[in-house]
């Protein structure tokens, strides 16, 4: 069976994690500032924060920014439920929109129609990896600005709906000649196991606020509230006579440790080979695929973005859900593993419960519907690429032919 993403776990990763563990260091330390530092390099950021998931890392920057009941924070309904989950947690209500008809991301036209005196905050997802329209966005928040009602200082300063990327997927993805994670005013990493990146379970927060905020204050005051809102960490009280602390805030625990760093660093300093050998394999989905008459092929490159190849979302013109998943299960058949990115949220109970209906959501609902996630990472060879594409054509061609 070709698996769907596998880690690249080989002799580097071993080998730091091996140093890590015997450095007599383990917990957020050395390594894990390194990795903080070497994020910021890459990405173009003011600062990073690493934290213990996307989620926490989401959830805590949410609360800290102030988010709770009463507001409103905009989410696309096509992407993972930890989007709404870290609103929803802060008491605050996730505003459902729909997507584009281009890609996957989240359709301006509709993030425009659901700002209210209410939104604090808009969260695009870059599906796939593939960089959401940012300057757009950012032009609908400055349209607002004077309408906008701040609950805080924090808000207050900023003067605007703030935009907190969800960048799961796209760190190494390209707008505009600017990276990932410097695209938004904060920009969230995920390097969970199946992450073009990872660190087996593990995120970052990367801040870009506008001049004006301190970016060297505000990195000190989220890694304590990262930290049980404690004064000094363990690294810090290690020095002689240090082991008083005092507790600021009553926050969170969600801290990076340094085995994790340990992984994060071989995998950020070999990242450019990673990201080339993603292209090459979604070339030669597209150059095979793009054969297939059935065939829509996923957007990936255009003047302006320039994707991470974290997923190929291929889709199936004409089919119906019934059908897609009969192809999906034919390919699995033949001992491919493929997926499915993503359910969106309203056909789930959570938000069924909530009320939202998937009914007020049609392009999500039909994308989903005729989509299937194929294997894309570092160590798939290319004769698992011929078999993942001669399952995928095999299996499409015999359901259609039905």
């Amino acid at each position: 069976m070709i698996p769907f993403s596998p880690p690249r776990i080989d002799q580097k990763v071993l080998d730091e994690v091996n140093a890590a563990l015997l450095s007599g260091w383990i917990t957020t330390g050395p390594r894990t500032k390194l990795f903080e530092k070497k994020i910021t390099e890459y990405c173009g950021c003011k600062t990073t924060v690493a934290v213990n998931s996307w989620t926490m890392g989401m959830e805590v920057f949410l609360r800290w920014w102030g988010i709770g009941p009463g507001d409103e924070v905009i989410i696309p309904v096509y992407t993972y439920c930890a989007s709404a989950n870290v609103v929803l947690h802060t008491g605050a209500k996730a505003i459902m929109v729909d997507v584009s008809n281009d890609d996957f991301n989240i359709a301006l036209d509709k993030i425009e129609a659901a700002i209210t005196s209410k939104t604090k905050v808009i969260m695009p997802v870059d599906v796939s990896g593939f960089p959401c329209d940012y300057d757009g966005i950012y032009s609908i928040v400055k349209k607002h600005q004077n309408s906008f009602t701040p609950s805080n200082e924090k808000q207050k300063q900023l003067g605007r709906i703030l935009i907190a990327s969800d960048a799961a997927h796209s760190f190494g993805a390209q707008y505009k000649g600017k990276r990932s994670g410097s695209l938004a005013d904060i920009t969230c990493f995920s390097f969970h196991a199946v992450k073009n990146l990872t660190t087996a379970e593990g995120g970052a927060v990367c801040f870009n606020l506008p001049e004006g905020f301190n970016h060297d204050q505000l990195y000190k005051e989220f890694v304590t509230i990262t930290l049980h809102g404690q004064s000094k960490d363990a690294l810090a009280k290690t020095k002689k006579g240090a082991w008083k602390y005092d507790v600021i805030v009553p926050g969170y625990k969600c801290n990076m440790t340094d085995i994790q760093a340990a992984m994060g660093l071989v995998e950020l300093d070999r990242y450019q080979e990673n990201l080339d050998r993603r292209e090459t394999i979604y070339s030669s989905y597209n150059s095979a695929f793009s054969k297939q008459s059935w065939a829509i092929l996923p957007p990936h490159v255009t003047d302006e973005k320039t994707s991470s190849y974290h997923l190929y979302l291929l889709r199936i013109k004409n089919i119906t859900e019934e059908q897609r998943d009969a192809v999906i299960q034919a390919i699995f058949e033949l001992d491919v593993a493929v997926n499915v990115h993503f359910q969106p949220l309203p056909l789930l109970t959570a938000y069924k419960n909530l009320g939202y209906e998937i009914a007020d959501y049609p392009i999500a609902h039909y994308k989903y519907q005729t989509e299937i996630s194929l294997p894309i990472y570092y160590n798939l060879n290319n004769e698992q690429v011929s078999q993942v594409i001669h399952a995928v054509v095999s299996s499409v061609e015999m359901v259609l032919s039905k």
